[in-house]
């Protein structure tokens, strides 16, 4: 029988994790209570006390839970929890995890479920769930579940909501257990990443199609911030073959304030995990706001296309382009594996082709010149009078990595 671990603050929460254990258990599953509470006594009984959690981490950690500090007491918890489950799950003694909290329940649960590998069942209902998720999600696969009102008793609203997260991680670890007993799919295909957005979907839908033809298997991610930072992680676990690099944009959102940023190590993990990569600036014509009212005051004036009512892109100066390019050959110059630079000298995205919104001859000739002048000598660079989602753009991105990858 799975094993689900129900994870929480059991001096705060005891008997609403108690109703979601029991839910488990008459869906045919096995809870295990895990008590990660620091300030006051369980208010149930776990199967997995506090003092058993914090000794998954070394050392002595009286001293930090007399003190009654909350921000200490979660930050602690978070990291004994993370240590507990990743033991918990290498000795095949869980098969999912989910939790109920409010912020300091949320920041421990989640920190020991971004621990557990991608495609482990985790599901975290939360009163924060329905705001700005990133911190507690990471790059992982954390299923987030609005709590609607706080975790706080069972109510006619809280039983609804805690039943059907019973119900949606015992579907969860159901899930997994037919993946586990299903007959094995041999796949000894090399792996290669790819970045995409919106603007770039033609050129690498057509760049992957090629790829794959050729005995490889493509994973694309999305541009959009937690998407490069989980490409990043990907290529730095050492899994990674190739990195089809076409959309970079996310450094015009890092560089000019953009909310789509995947911070300053984007294109870092190809370096240290010295993998062939092909790289090229798709998308580095816009910078990423939400409504219009979202954009800051200081921006009035610029150029701003708005793709729909949640999304407004801004056209990203010479300027700016030309530091661009100056980040971006930097980053590219580290790496030690073969790397192409590909340039699409048309456009470098969908709106900014000849007679679109965003054409801006000034602002592409500042990028592309600073990132010929910044690149080191033996670097190749290919340059097309293409659009960048020409098949033919796609076409030489794909031959210019294969070559890569074979030499």
């Amino acid at each position: 029988m799975p094993t689900i671990a129900v994870l929480g603050t059991l001096d705060s929460k005891g008997p609403e994790h108690a109703f979601v254990a029991a839910a488990i258990r008459l869906a045919g599953h096995a809870p295990l209570l895990i008590d990660v509470g620091s300030l006051d006594v369980p208010s149930i009984t776990p199967d997995i006390a506090r003092a058993e959690v914090l000794a998954a981490l070394p050392g002595d950690h009286v001293a930090t839970l007399a003190r009654r500090d909350r921000g200490e007491c979660v930050a602690l918890m978070g990291r004994a929890a993370a240590a507990l489950v990743t033991s918990l799950h290498a000795a095949g003694r869980i098969h999912g995890i989910i939790s109920l909290g409010g912020g300091g329940g949320t920041a421990i649960a989640t920190a020991a479920m971004r621990a557990l590998p991608i495609g482990f069942p985790k599901l975290m209902v939360s009163t924060l769930a329905s705001g700005q998720v990133a911190p507690y999600v990471g790059t992982t696969d954390i299923t987030m579940m609005p709590a609607i009102v706080d975790v706080s008793g069972i109510n006619r609203v809280s039983r609804a909501i805690f039943e059907n997260a019973a119900g949606a991680i015992c579907g969860m670890v159901a899930a997994a257990e037919a993946r586990r007993t299903a007959p094995a799919v041999s796949s000894e295909k090399p792996l290669i990443v790819a970045s995409m957005f919106g603007n770039t979907t033609a050129c690498v839908t057509e760049a992957k199609r090629l790829l794959e033809a050729a005995g490889y298997e493509v994973l694309v991610f999305a541009a959009t911030g937690n998407g490069g930072r989980a490409m990043e992680a990907l290529i730095a676990s050492g899994l990674v073959a190739g990195v089809l690099d076409i959309t970079t944009t996310e450094w015009a959102d890092e560089l000019v304030g953009g909310v789509l940023t995947a911070g300053p190590e984007r294109l870092d993990a190809t370096a240290k995990a010295k993998i062939p990569a092909i790289v090229s600036p798709g998308c580095l014509d816009m910078v990423n706001f939400g409504e219009p009212a979202s954009v800051p005051a200081k921006f009035a004036g610029r150029l701003f296309y708005h793709h729909n009512p949640q999304v407004t892109l801004m056209r990203t100066t010479p300027a700016e382009c030309a530091e661009l390019g100056r980040i971006i050959a930097e980053k590219i110059n580290r790496y030690t594996a073969p790397v192409t630079v590909l340039l699409p000298l048309r456009a470098i995205s969908v709106i900014s082709a000849p007679g679109k919104p965003f054409h801006s001859p000034e602002a592409d000739t500042a990028l592309f010149t600073s990132l010929r002048q910044n690149l080191r000598p033996d670097i190749p660079v290919i340059e097309q009078a293409v659009e960048i989602n020409d098949p033919a753009f796609a076409r030489a991105c794909a031959e210019a990595l294969l070559g890569s990858l074979k030499a």
